[in-house]
Order: C-alpha cells, then sequence, then structure tokens
C-alpha cells in the first residue's frame, strides 16, 4: 500500500449533517414560491417536488448531475422565461436544499480537519450534490475554505459518484495519484464503490451502528475501516 497524502471528504451524511429546522424550511418554501411569482407556497412546493423525482432518476441512472440553469430550465421550472430562471436559478437550488433541513459541520468535523492538516496531509471534497454556490458559500463563511486543495462538486463537473471520473478529477487537483489518497465517506453503494473503482488507497465507511445493520457489504463496496463516530479517525492507523 502506497503512503496516504491525502483525504477527500464526502459532505452529505459525512462532513455536513441534516438537521430539523422547521423555521428554516418554512422560511425556504417561501422564498421559493416568492421568487417564482407562485402564490400557492405548498402547492408550488409539491409541483416542484414531483418534478424532481424524474430528475433524481435521471441523474442516478446516468451518473450526470444538471447545473442550476438547466436544472430549473429543463426539469424542474421550464415554463419561466430564459431570462427570469437565469436570475433566480442560483438562489431557487440553494432555497430547495434548505426545504430539507440545516446543514451543520459534522461533530468532531473541525478537530479531525485541523489535526490532519497538522499531520501534513492535503485535504479535498468529493460530493454529489445539486447547488453551484451553496458549497462555496458555507467554506468562506465558517472559515474553511483554506483547508480544501479541491472542492469536487458534481453540479459543477457534471458527472456523479460512483463514476470514478469525479475521483480521478479530485486526485489531479491534489497532485496525488489515487492510491495516495483516502476517502471518507456515508454510502456503500455510491462512494465506497467509486472510490475503489477509481483506485482510492483506503475507503473509510462513516456510518451509525444503525444503519450498518441494514446494509449488505460485499467486495465492490467493501472499506478498508468503518468508524461510528467522526472523530475516531484520527486513530486509525493509516492517517498517523
Amino acid at each position: 500500500m502506497e503512503k496516504i497524502k491525502g483525504v477527500f471528504f464526502d459532505l452529505g451524511g459525512t462532513l455536513r449533517i441534516l438537521h430539523d429546522a422547521p423555521e428554516h424550511q418554512a422560511a425556504a418554501r417561501a422564498r421559493m414560491a416568492q421568487l417564482a411569482g407562485a402564490e400557492d407556497v405548498d402547492g408550488f412546493i409539491d409541483m416542484v417536488e414531483e418534478r424532481y423525482k424524474p430528475y433524481r432518476d435521471w441523474a442516478l441512472t446516468a451518473n450526470r448531475e444538471s447545473g442550476d440553469y438547466e436544472l430549473w430550465a429543463k426539469w424542474l421550472l421550464p415554463e419561466l422565461p430564459e431570462e427570469k430562471l437565469r436570475d433566480i436559478c442560483h438562489e431557487m437550488t440553494y432555497q430547495y436544499r434548505q426545504i430539507k433541513g440545516l446543514r451543520k459541520l459534522v461533530d468532531g468535523g473541525m478537530e479531525v480537519l485541523d489535526t490532519l492538516r497538522a499531520r501534513g496531509y492535503k485535504l479535498g471534497i468529493i460530493s454529489n450534490l445539486i447547488g453551484e454556490n451553496e458549497i462555496y458559500d458555507w467554506l468562506r463563511q465558517d472559515g474553511l475554505t483554506e483547508y480544501f486543495g479541491t472542492v469536487t462538486l458534481s453540479s459543477i463537473c457534471h458527472i456523479r459518484k460512483p463514476d470514478p471520473e469525479i475521483y480521478l478529477m479530485g486526485c489531479r487537483e491534489l497532485g496525488l495519484e489515487p492510491g495516495q489518497c483516502a476517502s471518507v465517506a456515508d454510502n456503500l453503494s455510491r462512494d465506497i464503490t467509486g472510490a475503489k473503482a477509481a483506485g482510492i488507497g483506503v475507503n473509510i465507511l462513516f456510518i451509525s451502528p444503525e444503519k450498518l445493520a441494514g446494509k449488505t457489504i460485499t467486495d465492490a463496496n467493501r472499506p478498508d475501516y468503518i468508524v461510528h463516530n467522526f472523530i475516531d479517525i484520527l486513530d486509525l492507523p493509516i492517517l498517523q
């Protein structure tokens, strides 16, 4: 095994955890309707949710992701004029993600990032998600931008895990070979299989015991390490 020199983090369910926040979610729903000029908030959101299903099916099947404008112009609000959509598409995607809840750095996340950086590892993000601006804004607002040598998002590169190319992109941006990198993620079927196919050297699954009990581990998705608490990443022998 090559010496690990870089660590990639998934976002949703890994580095960022979704929390219920009713007032925040209600405000996001209202803002979406306002941006689109819809008076019936609930009816509008229900329509968007229904239209998102075929988009999601396409994205998962093709391992591809649309940018903000294409997402709304082709899939979610094709009836709106192009000029209006271009004005609102970035905020619409942001607010659409907010109606699911409030995302916060995982418990122990700051200590893990600080410690790994102090140990000399290059850090990166590789994540599937819609939205072109949210993650960069979050990193700036929380003072995390400088921690990451690459932020590789499906919404920007238009490739989704488990396509190995998204991992290879991240490796190239860090200046490392796949075998020199570790991946920390929470999804066996997308994260682990994709990283293994790309030749990532070490795969770490971050998952609760309860969720793990309902999963089936195969040769294709078998992680090298499993941690139930994020902070325990620091105790793994390959990251000392």
